[in-house]
């Protein structure tokens, strides 16, 4: 019979004992913690075994144990192995975690995330495999703006009646790096310690790594720090937008006739934004980066939006902070989110600083100090608005609740205003919708119209 017995257990991968006789059923006999290189030693359950008849000439197999296949290698020396899936190859990208526990593949289509690896805590990815409908970049035939990804368990084969697919074969599609069955807990407290780390992810299928190169490598990597990473997801040229937001059964609509014009400045935008102002009558023209205020208040919008996006907001604050200056100048309503309402706190003559951890999940209290309720929102970003530099003038309206970092702003007597947060909610809550009918609003006053109900 067998005895359940609890033990430390030492770090090494995890490992079986099989025994076979016959057409006899294997057991596991000994299983140990799949720490491999990182955390502390924790206690785990063992499982020994006691004394039981075996069949007659039975003997046990050589211990089976499959190589690594994927490693991660931190800038500071950390190695931490596993089972390789999606891409293969080696790059560098700053390690960051994500609390979300839906909503992976549309993680994995933001823009925000490029020049970074995503460690999922939620352990189960891939169960809903994947499809052309829960992507969030605007162009899919350009290269992923994330370099890889990082989950507990292997890959979770669909089950789901919207599944295209294989979430692997997605990956690979994708050219996005993944490391499977790790101790993502261990990780995860390893970020929150000592900070976003600099790192570099590498799947191969013969398990062969140089790890003294990739540790040269990790080290030298220089970081999100400095580095504008905008030109790489933005669009490279102005086009219109007519999407219109998902209904069930029926999936995504089309608008035309809209009533008012909001032009999009593009750093990286989701799809989800954009389908949100077609729903709020908003024809949307979806601009590159790198537009000037003077060509898009040619175009006569009612608003201007400045989108999310990747990067460190003071490199790419060189050429836009000016354009988006003028912009608030014109008059003309402005609303910014994520990289967005960075870039408006620059060009309000704010400062941005690059956060210890960072946020990126769904579950993330904000309050709202213009209304006094709290709401839950979807985040991700590395760096964030020093609301001790806001000038007088600019007012702090939101603030996270984990950290009390700044998490938006608005200008007094001008129609202007930001927020750090996703209020598209893709994924995530829907607390932040009011946000879009509050910029609406913002042109509708502009016109003298009834304005809408926030919430």
């Amino acid at each position: 019979m067998y005895q359940h017995t609890y033990s430390v257990a030492p770090l090494v991968p995890r490992k079986w004992v099989l025994y076979s006789a016959q057409s006899t059923a294997t057991r596991p006999a000994t299983y140990m913690a799949d720490m491999r290189h990182t955390g502390p030693r924790t206690a785990v359950p063992s499982l020994s075994v006691g004394p039981m008849q075996m069949p007659e000439n039975s003997k046990p197999e050589a211990w089976s144990q499959s190589i690594p296949t994927a490693v991660l290698v931190l800038a500071d020396g950390t190695v931490i192995e596993g089972t390789g899936a999606g891409a293969t190859g080696a790059a560098e990208a700053e390690v960051c975690f994500n609390t979300a526990i839906t909503g992976y593949q549309e993680i994995l289509t933001d823009p925000s995330y490029a020049g970074q690896v995503v460690t999922f805590t939620f352990p189960h990815i891939g169960n809903v495999g994947a499809n052309s409908e829960d992507i969030e970049t605007l162009d899919m035939g350009r290269a992923a703006g994330v370099v890889g990804a990082i989950f507990k368990q292997p890959i979770t084969d669909p089950s789901n009646y919207r599944s295209g697919g294989h979430f692997d074969a997605w990956l690979k599609e994708r050219n996005i790096i993944a490391l499977c069955d790790i101790d993502t807990r261990a990780l995860t407290a390893h970020i929150r310690e000592t900070g976003l780390a600099n790192g570099v992810i590498a799947h191969s299928p013969d398990g062969k790594f140089d790890l003294d190169d990739l540790k040269k490598r990790a080290a030298a990597w220089g970081g999100l720090e400095g580095q504008d990473l905008v030109p790489s997801v933005t669009s490279a040229s102005s086009n219109e937008w007519s999407e219109s937001s998902w209904v069930w059964d029926e999936g995504y609509g089309e608008t035309k006739d809209k009533t008012y014009h909001v032009v999009a400045m593009d750093f990286g935008v989701k799809r989800n934004i954009l389908r949100l102002f077609s729903g709020l009558d908003c024809k949307v023209t979806v601009v590159p980066a790198t537009a000037k205020a003077s060509d898009i208040l040619k175009m006569r919008p009612d608003g201007v939006f400045l989108s999310n996006g990747p990067g460190d907001p003071a490199a790419t604050g060189e050429y836009s902070v000016p354009e988006i200056q003028a912009l608030v100048d014109s008059g003309v309503p402005v609303f910014g989110i994520c990289l967005g309402h960075q870039m408006l706190a620059l060009a309000l003559g704010g400062k941005t600083m690059k956060m210890h951890q960072g946020h990126h999940g769904a579950n993330h209290p904000v309050k709202d100090h213009t209304t006094g309720k709290v709401e839950i929102v979807s985040m991700n970003h590395g760096f964030a608005v020093d609301g001790e530099t806001l000038p007088e003038g600019v007012e702090e309206t939101h603030v996270s609740l984990f950290d009390g970092t700044n998490c938006g702003l608005r200008v007094s007597g001008k129609p202007v205003f930001s927020v750090q947060h996703h209020p598209e909610a893709s994924p995530g809550p829907q607390d932040s919708h009011y946000l879009f009918r509050r910029f609406v609003n913002l042109i509708k006053e502009a016109k003298g119209e009834e304005l809408l109900a926030e919430r």
